[in-house]
């Protein structure tokens, strides 16, 4: 049996008959805290916020200890009950965001730092705070106008900076997003992701080639990092190489053998050699490991037409037009299955659904790459 140490229950003791013979005061809780003794801090803030149950400082004294404790959601409940006691309180709505912000409540956050940033349009914390919060609730929009001025601000913060930039890629923003990565380029040049997300830049604005040039400048910085070959090969893919695209997709699965984007390219390569064997097996594969990936599903029921397997074509096709209902390579292929199976009114709506689709595209049309850009 294990038996407390004398001097533990001696300061125990002492604290209880302390206690019970005075009125514990403010002092004392931050006299406690200067010590580093949080919990009987909180405490005694605590008993002198149910003595005056009006005291909005107090109730803001223990949101800061409970803070200092990491015991975030009971900070955030002691921070509104003093803001709803004195809503003007200095720091109050700062730290209220914070708390709410460290708890991973980003959208709950936003309101206080809001308000923080309202009371002093200066505080460049309040302003990065806000512009972090938008960020994490993927308001991007927001991001940008709270956090491009902290930016200006620090402009050698590159961990900002990336934010930044990686909002303006969510955006489509390419050429913001494509200045805010050469600028983290030009602090860090051996930063892979730094390259990876300049290369998603430059292909968003139809820069193939200066595209490749980055991602190509990432595998050689970080050639076992998931992803870059993926990268890689889906811009050489895009480009017509397909000898260079199935050599990086290969490359992607000697790193991560579930990667169902690269299995879905390499089965597309394989359709494309007309080595239908080899592409079903791939396509197969990457369905089976993801159920959105419209390229695996279309060329899944490409094989099965020509191989006159029609259930198994109209299963894939169909898949394929739930995903991506603008893309009329799929109604194309569905309407040939129901002709080819008797169903004459069902093949002409998805034939004239082809025909409305060819009409409305536009050859200029950006096709971001899949799956590609990074999340908060």
């Amino acid at each position: 049996m294990k038996h407390c140490q004398p001097g533990a229950v001696a300061v125990a003791l002492l604290w209880s008959v302390l206690a019970a013979a005075q009125e514990l005061t403010p002092a004392d809780a931050i006299e406690l805290e200067r010590q580093g003794r949080l919990q009987e801090a909180a405490d005694v803030w605590s008993a002198v916020a149910k003595r005056n149950p009006n005291d909005a400082g107090a109730l803001a004294s223990l949101g800061v200890v409970l803070s200092k404790e990491q015991k975030y959601q009971e900070a955030a409940t002691a921070y509104r009950k003093a803001l709803a006691l004195s809503p003007r309180l200095p720091g109050l709505q700062l730290n209220l965001g914070l708390a709410e912000f460290k708890q991973g409540r980003f959208s709950s956050a936003i309101a206080p730092f809001r308000a923080a940033l309202s009371a002093d349009p200066k505080s460049m914390q309040a302003r990065t705070l806000l512009g972090m919060s938008y960020y994490g609730a993927k308001q991007f929009a927001e991001t940008v106008k709270y956090l491009q001025p902290a930016v200006n601000a620090d402009p050698a913060n590159p961990e900002l900076r990336q934010v930044l930039a990686q909002s303006c890629l969510q955006m489509k923003n390419y050429s913001c997003a494509l200045e805010e990565f050469r600028k983290t380029l030009e602090q860090n040049p051996d930063s892979a992701a730094a390259h990876v997300l300049t290369g998603e830049a430059l292909d968003g604005l139809q820069k193939t080639r200066e595209a490749i040039a980055e991602f190509q400048s990432a595998a050689r910085l970080a050639p076992r990092e998931p992803d870059i070959h993926f990268g890689l090969g889906y811009l050489y893919w895009k480009s017509h190489r397909y000898d260079d695209a199935k050599r990086e997709f290969e490359a992607e699965l000697s790193i991560n053998a579930g990667n169902a984007q690269a299995l879905a390219y390499l089965g597309d390569i394989e359709l494309r050699a007309n080595n239908l064997e080899e592409a079903v097996s791939l396509l197969e594969k990457s369905v089976a490991r993801a159920s959105d990936l419209r390229i695996a599903f279309l060329d899944l029921g490409t094989v099965r037409l020509r191989q006159q397997r029609y259930p198994e074509a109209l299963k894939a096709l169909s898949r394929a037009v739930e995903l991506d209902p603008s893309e009329p390579g799929a109604h194309y292929r569905l309407a040939r299955v129901y002709q080819a199976t008797g169903k004459t009114v069902e093949a002409q709506r998805e034939f004239a659904k082809t025909r409305e689709l060819h009409q409305k595209a536009d050859a200029a049309v950006v096709v971001p790459m899949p799956g590609m850009n990074s999340k908060p």
